[in-house]
């Protein structure tokens, strides 16, 4: 299922999800941002406000695929930077 969820979202390169943000359920856009790296591009969901960690770890898993935002880079279970490259 995550599977088919990261190719619909790097294929659009945007998604619009609900989260928690402050104790409000918002609606936010994030973008995908490809960083670059020695070895090749990296896709990252990227937002550019704080939010949870906890939610920031919610949408990595949910989407197979690493977050950023402006506190931190967030990775699913078992996974690092170098898995993602070339996506």
């Amino acid at each position: 299922m995550s599977e088919e969820k990261r190719k619909e979202i790097l294929a659009k390169g945007e998604i619009e999800l609900h989260v928690k943000r402050t104790g409000i359920q918002q609606r936010l856009i994030f973008k995908i941002v490809r960083h670059a790296t020695p070895l090749g591009l990296v896709p990252y969901i990227t937002l550019d406000k704080f939010l949870d960690l906890s939610e920031l770890m919610r949408i990595s898993e949910e989407y197979s695929l690493p977050v950023h935002a402006k506190n931190g880079k967030v990775y699913p279970r078992g996974k690092r930077e170098m898995d993602f490259i070339g996506l």
